[in-house]
């Protein structure tokens, strides 16, 4: 169990983690954020790469990470030296993750099956694609097994078959580990995060299953034609997306007034988004 305790971190005059509350146990977290809102920072600030400037994080029953938690972290930008092959890449992880190198063959080539990448073990990391690259970054931050996996920004550069695979992925090691993923892609978690944390300038704006994020846009989510006179409702509604049904374009829009020529629809997480990102009603959880 991770403890966060009114957490905060500042860059100079910028407050970038703002007063975050919240307890991670086993199971697939979502941080959920559009670009800037300070998801990374929260994410090295929990793990320790960053010292923050107020609160404090707790590890189980201590104050510090403990003996009995391990790590696998996949940054937003994952480096790695393009002269050395893929299994000399994870080998050189997997040493400094201090597994014993009678099991770092086994282990490294447990990751790259995990990832599908199997093929590639002898290729230099300079000829493989950035989809590639980006898997086996993910490969790196599962070797060991370890009881805690941050994945900051993790499918950025894959092809949806690669998402798909990724999702996979994470369905094998969440009974084990404590899972935080960090993307502002929300068919990203939509499907496979037990909860979801909403982070919005450095705030946490909301936080619950994936059915407590779609009730906040209960009752605010509606489809209207697109040639509705958009004057009629100016400032009153957010577009969310425009699609073609029956010959006919539609227009899918948050409001929490009753909108004349709009139809309510079922709510979905990416609505819950948008309404805490936009402060179209709902209250933090």
């Amino acid at each position: 169990m991770i403890r966060v305790d009114h957490l905060e971190k500042r860059f100079g005059k910028k407050v970038a983690v703002q007063d975050i509350t919240l307890t991670l146990e086993r199971g697939v977290y979502g941080l959920l954020g559009p670009n800037g809102a300070g998801k990374t920072t929260l994410m090295r600030t929990i793990l320790g790469l960053y010292k923050p400037d107020g609160g404090q994080v707790r590890w189980g029953e201590a104050n510090a990470r403990g003996s009995d938690f391990s790590f696998g972290y996949l940054p937003q930008q994952f480096m790695a030296f393009e002269e050395l092959t893929v299994e000399e890449t994870l080998a050189y992880f997997a040493t400094l993750k201090k597994i014993p190198k009678s099991q770092r063959n086994e282990e490294v080539a447990r990751c790259l099956k995990l990832v599908r990448l199997t093929g590639e073990a002898k290729k230099k990391m300079g000829a493989l694609s950035g989809g590639m690259v980006r898997r086996i970054g993910i490969a790196q931050a599962l070797l060991g097994n370890p009881s805690v996996v941050f994945f900051d920004e993790p499918t950025a550069g894959l092809d949806p078959e690669e998402r798909m695979n990724f999702k996979m992925c994470i369905a094998e090691i969440k009974k084990q580990a404590t899972v935080l993923i960090s993307t502002h892609i929300v068919s990203d978690v939509e499907g496979i995060c037990d909860h979801i944390l909403i982070l919005h300038n450095g705030r946490l704006a909301a936080t619950g299953t994936r059915k407590e994020i779609e009730e906040i846009a209960r009752g605010k989510v509606w489809v209207v034609p697109a040639e509705a006179k958009r004057e009629s409702t100016e400032g009153h509604w957010h577009l969310i997306n425009v699609y073609e049904q029956d010959g006919q374009e539609w227009m899918r829009v948050l409001s929490g007034e009753q909108l004349a020529e709009g139809k309510l629809v079922q709510p979905n997480v990416e609505d819950g988004y948008f309404c805490c990102i936009r402060g179209i009603g709902g209250e933090s959880r």
